[in-house]
């Protein structure tokens, strides 16, 4: 897990009070006062006892105080304090076992499917922002493409990727075009670039086109000039992440200002960001946890993130994580984390 170097507290017992108010911050979000927690600690303590431990965790950094209350928070260093020492991690529930396995049920999913079923999952497991990425590391081999004429038009382009992936994608012609035309269109794609990368066909195909383009009409030209978008689409995706239940960091009020929203989903829809975060994760042994600032961006201080990667014959190919608060339940999700991964990986290589 990622963390700083360690504080030492002074004794057992202002770890357990740390412990307990942190707890109690998870649960309810709310500065947590002298009297609060006495009453939860459940120890014979007098409140001067207690108001001088909490001093002395505000001193080390581990606990801070907002201006509107009397009560403390916890600060990012101590809650990695909690997650690297104090908290207990809980198996995944009965509950959650079972909505976990139900997903994996089908093997006969898509790669692409089946990570977009995943992303949602955890959303809705953890009540958090679910995040997958696409596998890496694998060819990405074009079988066949095909055009299905839309109104308006537009095209539904249908890629087959290696044997079993599918993508749909719809793209806008300058021009309605026939059934026909679409047809010669995928001919011509599948009969020059059917079994080649994906990445190599852009620089194919307008290599190609400049010697063909005077055999071909203009609306067999135009079909495929626009199905390039879908290939580079297609291209683009498997190095990317789907993200799912970003709305429900709404639901907490300390992430609720629109403004800060609206730059935190602007950032995800521009997505380096999230990219180079994930990827500092895929060689990782096991489980990180983000807090904070150590992300590394601002703009998720106050939001931690919890990933893992998943493997295949002992490659990791991808991660997978949550993003929530930093006030999150790191003793249920982080499990949940970790087992999703391993189900993922198992999941995946089924398909192999």
């Amino acid at each position: 897990m990622t963390a700083d170097a360690v504080t030492t507290l002074p004794n057992e017992r202002a770890q357990y009070l740390l412990k307990v108010l942190i707890q109690r911050h998870i649960r309810d979000g709310l500065p947590v006062g002298s009297r609060t927690l006495s009453r939860d600690a459940g120890i014979d303590l007098s409140p001067a006892t207690i108001r001088n431990v909490m001093s002395d965790l505000e001193e080390m950094g581990l606990i801070s105080a907002p201006h509107t209350s009397a009560g403390r928070i916890p600060t990012p260093r101590g809650y990695r304090m909690f997650v690297d020492t104090l908290v207990r991690y809980q198996a995944p529930n009965e509950q959650d076992i079972r909505e976990l396995e139900s997903e994996f049920g089908d093997l006969q999913d898509d790669t692409s499917t089946l990570v977009g079923k995943v992303s949602d999952m955890l959303s809705r497991i953890t009540s958090l922002a679910g995040v997958v990425t696409v596998p890496k590391g694998k060819q990405a081999l074009l079988r066949q493409i095909e055009f299905l004429p839309l109104s308006d038009n537009q095209v539904l382009a249908i890629l087959v990727i290696n044997d079993r992936e599918v993508q749909n994608r719809i793209l806008r012609t300058e021009d309605a075009h026939t059934a026909s035309e679409l047809q010669r269109a995928a001919n011509f794609i599948n009969d020059n670039y059917a079994g080649v990368e994906l990445s190599d066909i852009h620089s194919r195909l307008i290599e190609d086109l400049e010697k063909t383009r005077h055999s071909m009409n203009q609306a067999m030209l135009d079909i495929v000039l626009v199905a390039q978008s879908a290939i580079e689409g297609a291209t683009a995706q498997r190095s990317d992440f789907i993200l799912a239940g970003e709305r429900n960091l709404m639901d907490f009020a300390e992430l609720s200002d629109i403004g800060t929203l609206r730059e935190l989903f602007d950032a995800f829809a521009k997505k380096r960001m999230m990219i180079e975060l994930l990827d500092r994760s895929i060689n990782a042994s096991g489980v990180q946890i983000f807090i904070g600032e150590e992300s590394g961006y601002s703009i998720l201080d106050d939001y931690s993130v919890v990933t893992a990667p998943y493997r295949v014959d002992d490659n990791q190919i991808g991660v997978l994580g949550v993003i929530g608060p930093t006030r999150m339940a790191y003793d249920r999700v982080v499990p949940i984390v970790e087992v999703t991964a391993r189900l993922l990986g198992s999941a995946l290589d089924f398909h192999e």
